[in-house]
């Protein structure tokens, strides 16, 4: 029965609210409109649940403060679109004999309430619902409806793959959940189904891979690849097809590599996507990089460091002059580290640039520029022009040649900060790499500051991560000893991924990554032994008789913390181990 109390008498009694703030909204609502709850929601008078609830008992109707959207009837929204739903801030949630629950931020609306009953063929019984709450759920409701990629292959058996013309879309971002999906095309289906798949499960890579009898998709999540489909083998053209046209590259070409980029966006979130084409024995395959804004962490203390670390590298970005290497494999997150500490030290007094391959990521407040060999646009050409632009900190992405070696040191001379990148297994090794370039070893040992290696590693799932003691094997194999765990563990156990995992972990036992690092902070001794052209194992050494952590020991005392496993150290240091031995 309708209650006739007005809604900021309700929200008095209920103590939401007090008397002199509804007589102001009351003022300021005769001032610019709108309704008295959202009024004093804009006051800050209540939030959004107050007046939520207020308004059920006013008008008598249901109130929802959380929706499992798990729990869902996902066939009702089969003729809805999120556009709509989210307009109109409503969720079908329940289908009954003759109605459907469906949850509703205004139950006055009733010309949608009317549009639900035609759509749907039912009464709609509105449940009141928090705003903010509800935009939560329509987006997971809709993600949960998209994102199984099963469903993308139930309709892929039909004899011919659409054709490019079927599969054209329009440029620019495009919302994969928003999307109008009458007319889609069961490839174009399943293309955006992997894509939303990979977000939610947050890989950084889709590999689209042709064998002789199959089509194989897999994710790259957390460094491991997984397999995830195999659509039929007679799908490749049509899906190739599909991708190549969303990344504007040129369909006809199948005999060589092409490049391309796609922008999405999904549920508000935007993505970037590296596309990367190639021919192979049994037709072509494609790689996606997934570039995720939103996911990517660019706070220094916040991606693995150690305090003693995190204490040193602090002092020296903050450096005025210096060549500071970060060094690693392809993937082991080194640009992810340097934009950090770029983060960490920009500042309005002070003039910022990069120069990239590609820009991965916009960092306000940097100038950065993007390295293009088709009009001889190279690091060194591009480093030799920012040097006239009054830089106080330049990041190169990778030192590929002596020419940008030589370009890096001079701007260290003349009193610039410089990041870079180099590909070596250790700290130790940059400097061999600079010399053999043919950079004077004097220029290097001058000039360079210091050299960080570093891993990525999984980081267990803290849902289903299990405590078990190792034996002196195991421990042995990583480099520590019973007294380590005796001492530096709660109980004396570490952690393993449990088997099966979580859904937390979507079955896998880790989630996410932390970083390994190996921080060689350049000494004299470490200097003069550089001047004399030391080889990368006597410079290791030396390091460690003064203090450095190698990778692996670094790896252990995460262990000892919990954050990854034994098993997971071993797999990504496993190339360096005989050196780490042999410089311990």
């Amino acid at each position: 029965m309708y209650n006739k109390q007005r809604l900021g008498e309700i929200l008095v009694q209920r103590q939401k609210v007090t008397a002199e703030q509804v007589k102001q909204g009351l003022k300021l609502q005769q001032d610019k409109g709108g309704r008295i709850g959202e009024v004093l929601i804009s006051m800050e008078a209540c939030t959004g649940v107050d007046v939520a609830e207020a308004l059920s008992i006013q008008l008598d109707y249901p109130f929802v403060q959380e929706i499992d959207t798990d729990k869902l009837d996902l066939s009702l929204l089969v003729p809805l679109q999120l556009g709509f739903c989210r307009e109109n801030m409503i969720l079908p949630l329940q289908r009954h004999e003759s109605h459907v629950d469906v949850a509703i931020y205004d139950p006055l609306n009733f010309e949608v309430l009317d549009e639900i009953r035609i759509l749907l063929g039912l009464e709609a019984h509105p449940i009141i619902a928090p705003r903010g709450m509800l935009i939560e759920s329509i987006n997971a409701a809709f993600e949960r409806k998209s994102r199984d990629i099963g469903g993308g292959f139930a309709d892929i058996d039909d004899e011919d793959g659409p054709s490019a013309e079927e599969a054209d879309i329009e440029s620019g971002v495009k919302d994969l959940i928003d999307e109008d999906g009458d007319d889609e095309a069961p490839v174009i289906r399943f293309v955006n189904s992997l894509f939303i798949q990979a977000i939610r499960e947050r890989a950084s890579d889709i590999h689209i891979e042709p064998g002789e009898k199959e089509l194989r998709v897999r994710f790259r999540v957390d460094g491991v690849l997984k397999s995830v489909a195999n659509p039929p083998r007679r799908f490749l053209s049509s899906i190739i097809t599909r991708v190549k046209i969303m990344s504007e590259l040129d369909i006809a070409e199948k005999r060589k590599p092409q490049d391309g980029r796609i922008r999405i966006k999904m549920a508000g979130k935007d993505v970037d996507i590296r596309v990367a084409t190639a021919p192979s024995a049994h037709g072509e395959r494609i790689t996606m990089r997934m570039l995720d804004k939103s996911a990517m962490k660019l706070n220094v203390r916040e991606i693995g460091f150690a305090p003693d670390h995190l204490d040193t590298l602090l002092r020296l970005i903050k450096r005025p002059h210096g060549i500071i290497l970060v060094t690693g494999p392809t993937g082991s997150g080194k640009t992810t580290t340097l934009y950090s500490c770029l983060s960490e030290i920009n500042r309005p007094d002070l003039n910022l640039l990069t120069i990239e391959d590609p820009v991965e990521y916009q960092l306000d407040g940097i100038s950065q520029m993007q390295v293009n060999p088709k009009i001889d646009l190279t690091f060194a050409s591009g480093l030799r022009s920012y040097l006239r632009h009054d830089p106080d900190v330049i990041m190169v992405g990778e030192i590929r040649d002596a020419e940008t070696a030589e370009m890096a040191i001079k701007a260290s001379l003349t009193g610039h900060l410089v990041f870079s990148t180099l590909h070596t297994n250790d700290a130790a090794g940059a400097f061999t790499r600079l010399t053999d370039m043919g950079v004077q070893p004097f220029l290097v040992a001058s000039t360079v500051a210091a050299t960080l290696a570093q891993r990525l590693v999984r980081r267990l799932c803290p849902d289903c991560k299990e405590a078990y003691r190792p034996n002196n094997e195991e421990l042995l194999e990583i480099g520590l000893t019973p007294d380590d765990l005796r001492y530096k563990t709660p109980n004396g156990h570490i952690f393993r991924p449990r088997e099966g995992g979580c859904d937390t972990c979507v079955g896998l036992g880790y989630k996410g990554r932390a970083g390994l690092y190996e921080l060689l902070n350049v000494s004299d001794p470490v200097r003069r032994l550089v001047m004399n052209r030391a080889d990368s194992g006597t410079i290791k050494r030396e390091a460690c008789h003064e203090g450095m952590r190698t990778l692996r020991e670094d790896g252990a005392m995460k262990v000892l913390q919990g954050t990854t496993s034994i098993e997971e150290v071993l797999r990504v240091t496993a190339e360096g181990f005989e050196d780490e031995e042999s410089a311990a």
